[in-house]
């Protein structure tokens, strides 16, 4: 079941992605070579021509790309206008990005679709608690879940940026929090922690004052697209915040975060995702579709923002970057990101086997 549901998402991920820079590629008016699902380091499993356009499937399924006539800078014989380098700089920009926003648009939908069954998510007014960390101040002070926070030292609690900038005010001094616990008023004193583990706070509570409501049918479509975009955003800023962190990692000390995770990680969490349910896994797809669209569309050698860099150069120049110049810098990229690849699988096998 895992192994179906993980290349049902790899699927459906480079599906998309191609697909964009596919018809983009038609609209511009280039002839496309090849459509390929998969890296064509073998010969193909399928391989069949249609409309001048040959359609592949390759054994090794983690990637696949679109093959256009003229992308090297030559073109076979005269050309005629269909050549992908004898486009403007403004239409080949489109074409490149026409993956990355697929791939965006794939995240919106997906998170769009869950909080349209979910409900969207609503401010209550009320600080709720949701879970209890062991060995916290919370926990020591009795504070259970479904508690909601009412004051901390008289002062009037109704969000959660409130109970966290008060409490980290406050680390290391003795508070007096007031709870209501099923109709009835608790206090509660205990002395937030200085230094808490990561992810846990100052007191050791998850807390939320956001609650998913249902609106009318007719709005719900609309208010779910909505909270899709800015799903799709938060992570976004997540992921870019996680990559700045593995390269700054790899830089400064040679090795790869943890919590970095590769074809292999992707497929435990696939197999963690497909347990729960189908909403997982469609917020998983979401999830890793924003973070291929980011990667792509940075100024990686090999990838579309490595492209991009080539036709700012042309932009600013006003001639193309010499072929074979780009031919290598795209060539060792590649081999650079394989190279990386391969380092955080290592990585998740290690992880796995418990070393």
């Amino acid at each position: 079941m895992t192994l179906f549901v993980f290349i049902l998402i790899l699927s459906v991920l480079i599906l998309v992605h191609e697909t964009g820079h596919f018809l983009a590629a038609k609209k511009a008016g280039i002839k496309v070579e090849e459509f390929a699902f998969g890296l064509p380091f073998t010969k193909p499993l399928v391989s069949k021509k249609k409309g001048g356009t040959i359609y592949s499937v390759y054994p090794l399924i983690f990637g696949g790309f679109v093959k256009l006539y003229g992308e090297d800078g030559e073109a076979k014989g005269k050309a005629d206008g269909r050549a992908y380098f004898e486009k403007s700089i403004l239409q080949r920009t489109f074409v490149l990005l026409a993956g990355v926003f697929m791939n965006l648009v794939l995240a919106v939908v997906c998170f769009s679709v869950l909080y349209f069954i979910w409900g969207i998510p609503t401010k209550t007014g009320r600080v709720m608690v949701e879970t209890v960390t062991e060995n916290s101040p919370a926990q020591s002070a009795e504070i259970k879940p479904n508690d909601q926070i009412i004051s901390i030292d008289g002062k009037q609690i109704s969000e959660s940026s409130q109970l966290i900038n008060i409490t980290n005010s406050k680390v290391g001094e003795k508070i007096e929090i007031k709870i209501d616990r099923d109709g009835q008023s608790v206090v509660v004193n205990l002395v937030p922690r200085e230094n808490s583990p990561e992810g846990e706070g100052s007191l050791g509570v998850v807390v939320t004052d956001t609650e998913f409501k249902k609106y009318p049918f007719y709005q719900m479509p609309f208010l779910g697209i909505r909270e899709g975009f800015r799903e799709s955003f938060s992570w976004g800023k997540m992921i870019l915040g996680s990559l700045g962190q593995m390269f700054y990692s790899l830089i400064t000390q040679g090795k790869i975060p943890q919590e970095v995770a590769g074809p292999v990680g992707i497929y435990q969490i696939t197999g963690q995702a497909a347990r729960v349910g189908w909403t997982a896994v469609v917020q998983l797809l979401g999830i890793i579709s924003v973070n291929l669209a980011i990667v792509n569309v940075l100024p990686i050698p090999a990838m579309d923002g490595g492209r991009l860099v080539f036709l700012g150069y042309e932009l600013v120049f006003k001639k193309k970057a010499p072929v074979k110049i780009e031919s290598l810098v795209n060539s060792i990229g590649m081999i650079v990101l394989l190279g990386l690849m391969f380092l955080i699988t290592v990585k998740d096998l290690f992880r796995l086997a418990g070393k």
